[in-house]
C-alpha cells in the first residue's frame, strides 16, 4: 500500500474527481478525511469503503469559508494525530461568460470557491505540517488546463490560473521545511459538473467551443485520481512546484 500511516484530505470529495481521489487513497491505506457540503454522499463514500484498509471520516463543510479549513485539518489531526497530504480538489465552473459580461456574482463566486477555499486550506495544511515539524507534507491542488488555455469563461480561468501561482509560490516558500505543493490541471474529465453548471452563455460558449474541436475522449474521475496518487506517494519526493497536465493531449497543439 502506497500511503499506508498517511493521513490526507480530500475536499468536493462527494462526487466525481474528488471522490475517486478519497476512495483510491483508502485503498491505498491512507485515513482521509472527506469534505464537502453534501454529508450524505460523503457517508455513502464511507460506507462504500468500509472494507478498505484506510478509514474514510466524512465532513461537511463549504471549502470558500475559512473555517471548515480550520475544522477539516483539526479533525484530521484529531481523529488521526497528524496530517500528511491535502487535496484542494472542491471547485465550481461558470458559463463561459467573457469579461465583457461577466457579473459580479460570478466573479465573487468562483473565486471565493476556487481560489480562496484553497488558499484558506494550504495555510491550515501548512501550520500543521510546520507544527509537525518532521516530514513536511503534500499539497496537491486540482488546477484546470483552463488556467492556460481559454476552455472556460473568464472568471473560471482566472480562479485556476491563480490556483497555479499559488502552487507554485507555496511550493518556493516551503521547499526547506519539506512540504511540496504540485498541482494537476484536468482536461476534459466525465463527472457531474455540466449537470449542475449554469447554462452557458452564448457569445463565451461560441468562443471556447472551437477548442473542443481539438478535444480527445473524454478523462474518467480515476484517471485524475492515480496522477493525485503519484504526487502524493513518496516516490514524488522530488517532485515540487509543477503542475501534472492530465488531459489526453489536448491542449498538445
Amino acid at each position: 500500500m502506497r500511503l499506508a500511516g498517511k493521513t490526507a484530505i480530500v475536499t468536493g470529495a462527494s462526487a466525481g474527481i474528488g471522490e475517486a481521489i478519497a476512495a483510491l487513497f483508502a485503498r491505498e491505506g491512507a485515513n482521509v478525511v472527506a469534505v464537502a457540503r453534501r454529508l450524505d454522499r460523503l457517508e455513502q463514500l464511507a460506507a462504500a469503503e468500509k472494507d478498505a484498509p484506510g478509514k474514510i471520516v466524512p465532513c461537511r463543510g463549504d471549502i470558500g469559508e475559512p473555517s471548515t479549513s480550520r475544522r477539516m485539518v483539526d479533525l484530521a489531526v484529531t481523529s488521526f494525530g497528524r496530517l500528511d497530504i491535502l487535496v484542494n480538489n472542491a471547485g465550481i465552473m461558470d458559463d463561459n461568460t467573457a469579461v465583457g459580461d461577466v457579473s459580479d456574482e460570478m466573479i465573487h463566486d468562483l473565486l471565493r470557491v476556487n481560489t480562496c477555499g484553497p488558499l484558506y486550506a494550504m495555510r491550515e495544511a501548512v501550520r500543521a505540517f510546520l507544527a509537525q515539524g518532521d516530514e513536511g507534507g503534500s499539497i496537491i491542488n486540482v488546477a484546470s488546463v483552463g488556467a492556460v488555455h481559454q476552455t472556460a469563461g473568464v472568471a473560471y480561468c482566472a480562479s485556476k490560473a491563480a490556483l497555479v501561482s499559488a502552487t507554485r509560490s507555496t511550493a518556493y516558500m516551503y521547499l526547506e521545511q519539506g512540504i511540496r505543493c504540485n498541482a494537476i490541471s484536468p482536461g476534459g474529465v466525465l463527472t457531474d459538473i455540466p449537470l449542475v453548471m449554469p447554462k452557458a452563455d452564448d457569445f463565451g460558449f461560441g468562443r471556447t467551443s472551437a477548442l473542443l474541436a481539438h478535444s480527445p475522449e473524454m478523462g474518467m474521475p480515476e484517471d485524475i485520481a492515480h496522477a493525485a496518487l503519484f504526487l502524493a506517494d513518496d516516490a514524488s519526493k522530488f517532485i515540487n512546484g509543477v503542475v501534472l497536465t492530465c488531459d489526453g493531449g489536448w491542449t498538445s497543439f
